[in-house]
C-alpha cells in the first residue's frame, strides 16, 4: 500500500520546461490513482488542469510528499515552507546544478514510481532562522535552508561588525559580508566565498568571511547547536542587509544585532537509492574521474 497518497507539486514559474514536466508528472500521478494538489501560484499556468490547488502554506497541511519541479532555488523556497509541517520533499531538476533537484526530467517516471513505491533514502536537513533586533526590539526574522548573509547591498562599500559565538567575542572585521552557512549551503554561496565543501549529514554550521580586510581571516567550522551574533558596527554611514537563502532580505541600520542559530524543525529531503553525495559533487563541480576510466 502506497504511503504517499496526496502528492503537492510546486513548479518554478517562467519557465515552458517546467511547466511540461509538471503536465507529465500530474498524469503520471492521476494515473497511479493518486491526489494530486497543485500550488495555487503554478496552477494559474495550467488552464484546464483540473485538479485541487491550495496556497503553499496549506498545501503542507494536505499532502503526505511534496514534489518539486524546478531548480535548486525552487527547492529552497519549497523546503523553507514544508519544514515546519515536516512534509517529505523530492526535487525534479529543471535548473542548472540541481545538488538538491537530483532527479532528471527524462527518469521521472521510474525515478518517482521508485519513490511511490518506498525505494528511497531520507535526510534530515536543518535550517537556520535568523532574528535582527534594533534597540533590542525584533525588526525581521527569516529562515534559510542554505544561508544567512550579511552583505552591503546596493553599496560597495565594507561593512564593519563583530562576531559573537555561544556569547564569547570572536572577533571584529571588515568585510564585504558574512556568510553563514548551513551542510547543504556549503556547495552554494558558501563554496563561491571559498568555504568548505561540509557533508550534509554534519552537524555543523560554516561561517566565512566574504573579501575579508585581513589575510589572516579564513572560514571557521564551528558546532550545529551553536548561536552566533553579528552586531553591526554603530559607525557605518550605510544600511547592510541580511538575505535567507537569496530570497527574503532585511535592511539593517547602523547598531542592529543580527542573531543566527538552528531551526527546531527539519527539512525532510527524499532522494532515490542510487543518490551519491560525491557523485553529485563530482559532476556538478567537475572534479576528476577515477584513474583508468573507473566508474
Amino acid at each position: 500500500m502506497e504511503q504517499f497518497r496526496n502528492i503537492g507539486i510546486i513548479g518554478r514559474l517562467g519557465s515552458t520546461r517546467v511547466l511540461d514536466t509538471i503536465r507529465r508528472l500530474k498524469r503520471f500521478l492521476v494515473d497511479r490513482g493518486l491526489h494530486v494538489i497543485l500550488d495555487e501560484t503554478i496552477a494559474e499556468m495550467l488552464p484546464g488542469h483540473g485538479m485541487q490547488t491550495s496556497s503553499r502554506q496549506l498545501l503542507g497541511e494536505s499532502c503526505d510528499l511534496v514534489i518539486v519541479v524546478g531548480g535548486d532555488g525552487s527547492l529552497l523556497g519549497a523546503a523553507r515552507a514544508m519544514a515546519r509541517h515536516r512534509i517529505p520533499v523530492l526535487g525534479i531538476n529543471r535548473g542548472s546544478l540541481g545538488f538538491l533537484t537530483d532527479i532528471r526530467p527524462d527518469e521521472l517516471e521510474v525515478k518517482v514510481a521508485e519513490v511511490l513505491d518506498g525505494q528511497f533514502t531520507m535526510e534530515r536537513r536543518f535550517l537556520l532562522e535568523a532574528l535582527v533586533r534594533r534597540q533590542d526590539e525584533p525588526i525581521g526574522e527569516g529562515d534559510a535552508l542554505n544561508d544567512v548573509v550579511l552583505h552591503p547591498g546596493k553599496s560597495t562599500r565594507m561593512i564593519e561588525f563583530e562576531l559573537f559565538i555561544d556569547g564569547q567575542f570572536v572577533c571584529s572585521q571588515k568585510a564585504d559580508g558574512l556568510i553563514i552557512s548551513t551542510p547543504t549551503g556549503s556547495t552554494a554561496y558558501s563554496l563561491s566565498a571559498g568555504g568548505p565543501i561540509m557533508h550534509p549529514k554534519l552537524d555543523a554550521i560554516v561561517v566565512v568571511p566574504m573579501y575579508p580586510h585581513t589575510l589572516s581571516s579564513r572560514p571557521i567550522v564551528v558546532d550545529g547547536s551553536s548561536e552566533l551574533k553579528i552586531v553591526v558596527s554603530s559607525d557605518m554611514q550605510i544600511y547592510p542587509q541580511v538575505s535567507c537563502d537569496g530570497q527574503n532580505h532585511f535592511t539593517c541600520a547602523p547598531g542592529d544585532t543580527v542573531t543566527v542559530r538552528k531551526k527546531s524543525q527539519k527539512l525532510n529531503l527524499i532522494h532515490p537509492l542510487d543518490h551519491n553525495f560525491y557523485e553529485i559533487c563530482r559532476t556538478k563541480l567537475g572534479w576528476g574521474s577515477r584513474l583508468g576510466g573507473g566508474a
